[in-house]
């Protein structure tokens, strides 16, 4: 027996995979200088080291996008490159589908499809890819070292050097996760880069874990997602803001907590040095953030509201602000943020106290979805931090203060609230009897519905009716008629009960703003700290310098 295994050892090779990758490898080094492949051979090369059917990663999350690469695959032969297995933080980009209507990819696992979500549901209606699944972030990330290890990363960054040491400033983002799933399973790691040097600011990831780097065209797609221009922020916004203030940060004492991108969430950040300072509330809520650099933050920063900011990716216009101020960032010796896409997400996932997020529908028991018909947008990573992680095991103030039972081995919960007005633009409902998500899971063959947030983790939901305290529920029923209660003219709010809303009111499941000592008129735009772009500049001390399209002065 010792004999026959000592054979199967013999002839069976343990590099494989290593061997594969150094023949791709081999196949391009005639095209290279070295590590550099020249600006105008990514097409070709990318035809070398391809194989069809490999599962490809391709850098692009809501903000960053590896761009240039992006570009030259959706011109690789498909004769010699196709069946591609893409793996897409966020099919964000135009040719992230050229690439399926060309042949040269067949499936496509993602996390967010906002900016071509509709032309990805007529893609999956015209069968024109195969779907995998919709992910979480996280969920992406972590997939990446089980079971969709990539044969070939290709991501981006600010600068390069020729030994393959990449600076990738504040826009770090996802590219180490990327870059390590592929680096250490032989995979292949191609990065474009805004500038080959031999000086580098710093080095974020290592020439050894990079086997190619090409000077790109053009800087890659970098989107101001997180800027949001306080002159659109409306009374109802301010409305919403301050209830969520008051009746949800003030009342469980939410000391760490991660903002969704949108306007009610940046009139929260702008009412910190107004009315929360009218409330006393400095320092006692809103210290420790996971979150992007958002513009509407500098007044509550520079009016002492904000100990720390740990953010998922970087802002444009955001830099030099970010630099003089590492006290609240994460920063580098060059003084350039030093952001973290998986990372941060986990911040979001187990270290904070508080979600706050929103929705385009929400079902009569708070399930709710952006995956709506004709529109796939996937989640990004709000499933990530809008649950309650059963892991977790430290307590703060917000966490106990949602236990609602004396059992001896009762744990807190982490604060998962939806702000949202009763009606999209349009006069859509948000609040619906059954989510289209249901709809959605036939159409594109998927094994379950995109729900986005389940309502069993929603703690709280604010309009501009008030607020639904849904932790305090006692069963299924009573959280459906607290969110009825509060869902306005919809599907779901024509349902209530005037006895019950009274009922719920005086239990404390309800509450209108009146509840919580806030008068309605009071709800305008005099209570924002910065009313305009221009106002956020002069805040920042003009260390803030917004994107050309945010300027209107």
């Amino acid at each position: 027996m010792t004999d026959v295994k000592q054979t199967e050892q013999t002839k069976r090779s343990w590099t494989t995979r290593r061997d594969a990758k150094n023949k791709r490898v081999n196949q391009v080094m005639k095209m290279t200088d070295g590590r550099v492949i020249p600006t105008d051979q990514i097409v070709e090369v990318l035809e070398e080291v391809l194989v069809p059917g490999d599962r490809v990663v391709l850098e692009g999350n809501n903000q960053k996008q590896a761009s240039f690469l992006s570009e030259a695959l959706s011109r690789v032969d498909s004769g010699k490159v196709h069946d591609l297995h893409m793996i897409l933080s966020s099919i964000s980009r135009p040719e992230h589908l050229d690439i399926f209507e060309a042949g040269i990819a067949e499936k496509v696992d993602f996390a967010y499809a906002g900016p071509q979500s509709l032309r990805m549901a007529q893609m999956i209606e015209d069968k024109q890819l195969t779907m995998g699944e919709i992910h979480t972030y996280i969920e992406l990330y972590g997939r990446l070292f089980i079971d969709l290890i990539p044969s070939v990363a290709l991501v981006a960054a600010d600068k390069a050097d020729s030994e393959g040491n990449l600076y990738t400033g504040a826009n770090t983002e996802e590219t180490p996760t990327l870059v390590e799933a592929a680096a250490f399973r032989d995979g292949i790691v191609i990065a474009q880069v805004n500038e080959i040097t031999d000086d580098l600011p710093r080095v974020d990831i290592p020439g050894s874990w990079i086997d190619f780097v090409v000077e790109a065209d053009a800087p890659y797609q970098l989107e101001p997602l997180f800027t949001r221009d306080p002159r659109h922020i409306t009374d109802i916004q301010i409305l919403l803001a301050m209830m969520t203030i008051r009746g949800v940060y003030e009342k469980h004492q939410v000391q760490s907590l991660n903002h969704g991108i949108g306007y009610n969430t940046a009139a929260i950040e702008l009412l910190l040095p107004t009315y929360g300072e009218s409330l006393g509330l400095k320092g006692e809520i809103c210290k420790h953030w996971a979150l992007n650099p958002h513009p509407t933050m500098i007044p509550a920063i520079e009016s002492g509201w904000v100990e720390s900011i740990h953010c998922f990716g970087g802002e444009v216009g955001m830099e030099e602000y970010i630099s003089q101020r590492p006290d609240v960032f994460f920063t580098g010796r060059d003084g350039s943020l030093r952001s973290n896409r998986t990372l941060s997400q986990l911040a979001g996932q187990y270290a904070v106290d508080l979600f706050v997020g929103s929705s385009l529908q929400i079902d009569a028991y708070g399930n709710s979805s952006t995956v709506t018909n004709g529109r796939l947008a996937g989640f990004g990573g709000a499933p990530n931090m809008g649950h309650d992680p059963g892991g977790r095991r430290h307590s703060t103030p917000a966490w106990l203060n949602m236990i609602n039972s004396d059992e001896p081995l009762v744990r807190g919960k982490k604060l998962v609230v939806q702000v949202v007005e009763t009606h999209q633009t349009g006069n859509t409902p948000v609040f619906v009897e059954s989510l289209d998500a249901i709809d959605v899971k036939e159409e594109a063959n998927l094994a379950t519905a995109p729900v986005m947030i389940y309502g069993d983790d929603v703690t709280h939901v604010v309009t501009e009716e008030g607020i639904a305290y849904l932790y305090k529920a006692k069963s299924l029923e009573e959280r459906r008629e607290a969110l009825a209660a509060i869902a306005g003219v919809t599907a779901v709010g024509i349902k209530h009960s005037p006895e019950n809303i009274n009922r719920l009111r005086q239990e404390g499941i309800v509450a209108w703003p009146e509840d919580l000592g806030i008068r309605r008129s009071e709800a305008n735009r005099s209570l924002l700290a910065a009313k305009n772009v221009e106002e956020l500049v002069e805040w920042s001390g003009g260390l803030y310098q917004p994107p050309e399209k945010f300027r209107s002065w």
